[in-house]
């Protein structure tokens, strides 16, 4: 019989991180960087996904892949990696499926991989870069799905939320592409509408998946933005998979969605802002 695994913590480029094991789960991990949850990743089943943001995440992929991509091969990009977490899911669930991650963080990749390694055999690919950097770098039309979930020290950076960004990730889809991105805000949203506003002058169709307590202000959360190039996203799909949860959510669209973002202004690289700081509170709820 073996003993309790002890915590992994090591300095990394952007901070101290943490791999602390969870006591509920053999292959449980949870990373931290200056003690801010990062990631949670199961290595012994990697469709377990802690977080409920990721859960949405992986319903996307879901449905992005069913819709029938040529050869089931579905090229995504994921900006931002931690501990692959979602990689991890597309490597196992959508075996054929070729994956590039951006992560700047070198060293939290080289830890990741020492104690966590990558499925082998998986068309995964991990590259030390700048998010924007990266995007803007890559050929048009390349991939079926971009996903972004770029944070520092809980933050979401400016550069990662104008109309310029957004331009050069539309242009890296393929027609039909998809664009999902990970935003965490508090009350009154006013960070979330202003992306939703920016979405909305560069891809077709847009909806937001968030828990109705973050909606209507009540605490900080995230909210999952959506956005398809050619329109077509897949929304009675994503509203049962969201209401289906363990902590259910809404998707809204349509003239809900414009009456979510009334009066809010498109964010360009003059005007963008990094998203609002988390409560440390927010952290403190959990023994992660």
């Amino acid at each position: 019989m073996t003993g309790p695994r002890a915590q992994v913590r090591a300095p990394v480029d952007s901070g101290v991180a943490t791999l602390r094991p969870d006591p509920d789960r053999r292959g449980g991990w949870t990373l931290l960087v200056d003690e801010i949850p990062q990631s949670y990743v199961d290595t012994n089943d990697p469709t377990h996904l802690e977080f409920e943001y990721v859960r949405r995440l992986a319903s996307i992929v879901d449905l992005v892949a069913d819709r029938g991509v040529p050869g089931g091969r579905l090229r995504v990009l994921h900006l931002g990696g931690g501990a692959m977490t979602l990689p991890r899911y597309v490597a196992h669930t959508r075996p054929g499926c070729v994956q590039r991650v951006v992560e700047r963080d070198a060293a939290l990749t080289a830890l990741v991989r020492r104690a966590l390694p990558l499925p082998r055999g998986a068309d995964l690919r991990v590259r030390a870069a700048d998010a924007r950097a990266a995007v803007e770098a890559s050929a048009p039309g390349r991939y079926d799905l971009v996903i972004c979930d770029v944070y520092g020290s809980g933050r979401m950076p400016a550069r990662l939320t104008s109309t310029e960004f957004l331009t050069a990730v539309a242009r890296t889809l393929r027609a039909d592409g998809v664009y999902a991105v990970n935003v965490a805000d508090g009350p009154p949203l006013t960070f979330t509408r202003r992306q939703v506003a920016t979405l909305r002058t560069v891809f077709a169709e847009l909806c937001l998946i968030a828990e109705p307590g973050v909606l209507r202000g009540r605490r900080f959360g995230n909210v999952v933005l959506v956005a398809a190039r050619a329109g077509g996203l897949p929304l009675a799909e994503l509203g049962k998979a969201a209401a289906a949860d363990i902590f259910p959510a809404r998707v809204v669209h349509g003239p809900d969605l414009a009456r979510f973002v009334a009066g809010a202004r498109p964010v360009t690289d003059a005007t963008a802002s990094d998203s609002p700081p988390p409560p440390r509170a927010l952290f403190a709820v959990r023994k992660w």
